[in-house]
């Protein structure tokens, strides 16, 4: 029999310290695989009284679920992921922040598909997991420490070859845009979105410690050596995916500006390419570039270490910042400087704060700001003016430690624009409480239908839709005219409801497959992800029944949401992307057709017009029949 994934979940009870297994059943697997997928089941039948909007999801009761996929800690490419998932502190509803690097890895090796954590610790603790099972360990000592020396300190009295997933300073602080983070200095990954950081320092976990030495089994282990071998050469023989490599995301910053799809000045201007150019990822490579990085089984190596050596920057080391962080603070915030950028990476890093998060919030302060709503009154004497480094850096740290304005920032735009009022929610750039992602629904408008109907709110990962209309193409799924798309597609909301569908179904298996979304940027189409399960697992799958599968998966997500009070009014883009057109470039004059879109889109997925599934879209008969 195969053993790619071990079949046990531990459930762990923070509050009586009590420790039980959850086995994972082969019916659970075949319809949802594991990751993001089994823990929307998870949550939805175990936890249901639980979903209800009145109860704060710090609430000690809720879970923290994390899960691995079905492929993570095998050697398929980019087999690491793992879901860290429940109620997000920031938006109330379901969130699932993917965390990369070799933590998930280890995590197979020790024998478990994953954790569920509910209660609370009675003073900080971190888990020590092996294949013996987990081991309560007093974290006094670490707590208040940032994640970089949390994971030293920890590895030194545990295994050096141990993994670690901490907190910094802003989950213990419960900021809600907090993070989880990995791999210390040397190559941080950050479960960063929606504030799982928050909920487990809700819970007083400073820590999971990971070690094991098991490695998975297969039902056809030559086949799928070979399929693994096939897919790494197809995938490293794309352009796109050779470009992630040089250059890492942050490469393509200035095509993103070209296209229309970068936030300017808070999402108000239409370009600014020389900036982009001065903190892209070749400016990285010639100027600060240190090395590549690599997570668990990955064939592309998008990470870039850096290091500054002179300037007032000199001394910051490590992972560098990406496109989304560079976006943030550079054409969002007005920051031109990449060694200031490098800085404001490294201290959101060290925080575990989300970068897209962070630079939202703040760059809806300093519009406040200019327009007079908040005052160096509010900001502890901090004037905050566009492309200040100084006060960048200042203010990540306020909103880590809940300092001043920080404290409003540290519960997002959405509370903030609720707190300050003057019309500020006009600005407020968010759906559903999630900041934007740094990719602009007026450049590519499929995008649009993304953003409002994502189960975690805005995010560009949950589509993706916008790399349709730069062109890519995907073999026997979505090929063919790619020039038309860059000249006019992107524009056409009449073909936006069904890319936001079709790429919404694909991209739900990922996470729960273990694997890395970048690779399909390397034109991995859904029939080779089929092809790779088969020879792993046994099946006999098709691209159409992974396409299926990520439907089931996404539309029970929206129950969830459903549960916690989420309709069709809650499907909306923030009032700027919606109403006010970029002025200037090559998106200029573009609004989305929200109403025709929406219209579509719930059309296609046979909701109703409250936007509400049916249970008969979602749950395949032998899981009625075995939860029953």
């Amino acid at each position: 029999m195969p053993n790619v994934y071990s079949g046990k979940i531990l459930r762990i009870d923070l509050t009586g310290r009590h420790v039980s297994v959850r086995p994972v059943t082969e019916v659970e697997v075949q319809a949802f695989l594991l990751g993001s997928g089994l823990a929307a089941k998870i949550l939805c039948e175990e936890f249901a009284d639980l979903l209800n909007p009145a109860i704060d999801p710090l609430d000690p009761r809720n879970p923290l679920i994390v899960i691995n996929g079905v492929l993570s800690g095998t050697f398929a490419p980019t087999g690491c992921r793992s879901s860290w998932c429940g109620r997000s502190p920031l938006t109330g509803i379901w969130n699932e922040a993917n965390l990369g690097g070799h933590w998930g890895a280890e995590l197979r090796f020790a024998g478990w598909d994953g954790l569920i954590l509910t209660g609370q610790c009675q003073q900080p603790s971190y888990l020590w997991v092996t294949a013996e099972g987990v081991e309560f360990r007093d974290a006094s000592h670490v707590w208040g420490q940032d994640q970089f020396e949390t994971h030293d300190r920890l590895l030194a009295e545990t295994d050096p070859k141990a993994r670690c997933a901490s907190i910094g300073q802003a989950g213990e602080n419960l900021v809600r845009i907090a993070g989880v983070a990995s791999g210390g200095r040397t190559h941080s990954r950050l479960a960063a979105r929606g504030g799982m950081g928050a909920l487990m320092g809700a819970k007083r976990v400073k820590a999971i410690v990971v070690r094991g030495k098991e490695k998975p089994t297969y039902a056809d282990a030559k086949g799928f050596h070979a399929v693994v071998k096939e897919s790494n050469h197809s995938i490293m023989s794309h352009g796109a995916a050779e470009a992630l490599h040089l250059v890492g995301t942050a490469g393509g910053h200035p095509a993103t500006d070209t296209f229309g799809d970068n936030a300017i000045r808070n999402w108000r201007g239409g370009s600014w390419l020389e900036g982009t150019v001065k903190t892209s990822g070749k400016a990285i490579a010639e100027t600060i570039f240190s090395k590549h990085t690599f997570c668990h089984a990955c064939p592309i190596g998008c990470g870039k270490a850096v290091e500054i050596k002179a300037g007032p920057y000199a001394g910051v080391s490590g992972e560098g910042p990406e496109y989304e962080t560079l976006c943030g603070f550079g054409s969002n915030l007005q920051c031109d400087d990449l060694n200031a950028i490098a800085a404001m990476n490294d201290a959101c890093n060290r925080h575990a704060l989300d970068t897209i998060s962070t630079t939202g919030v703040l760059a809806f302060a300093f519009e406040c700001f200019e327009k007079g709503l908040i005052t160096e009154a509010d900001t502890g004497g901090i004037a905050l003016h566009w492309g200040d480094a100084g006060a960048i850096l200042t203010m990540i740290d306020k909103i880590a430690r809940r300092e001043d304005l920080g404290d409003l920032l540290a519960d997002g735009v959405r509370a903030a624009a609720a707190r300050i009022g003057q019309a500020s929610g006009k600005f407020a750039m968010h759906v559903k409480g999630l900041e934007m992602p740094y990719h602009d629904p007026r450049g590519f408008v499929s995008m649009a239908a993304n953003y409002a109907t994502a189960n975690r709110g805005a995010c560009h990962l949950e589509a993706i839709s916008y790399w349709r209309g730069v062109g890519l193409e995907w073999p026997g799924w979505q090929e063919g005219d790619a020039q038309a798309w860059i000249d006019a597609k992107r524009f056409d909301s009449s073909l936006g409801a069904q890319m936001a569908v079709d790429f919404q179904n694909y991209m739900s298996v990922f996470n729960p497959g273990g694997l890395c979304k970048f690779i399909a940027k390397g034109s991995y189409a859904p029939a080779q992800m089929a092809e790779l399960l088969n020879r792993a697992m046994g099946w006999q799958w098709t691209g159409a029944d992974l396409l299926d599968t990520g439907a089931r998966i996404f539309n029970y997500k929206r129950l969830i949401n459903v549960r916690l009070g989420v309709t069709a009014r809650d499907d909306v883009l923030p009032y700027r992307l919606a109403h006010e057109p970029r002025p200037t470039g090559s998106a200029a004059g573009v609004l989305p057709d929200m109403p025709r879109m929406l219209a579509d889109y719930y059309r296609l997925r046979a909701w109703d017009a409250n936007g509400v599934p049916t249970a008969e879209t979602v749950l395949p008969n032998a899981v009625r029949a075995e939860a029953h």
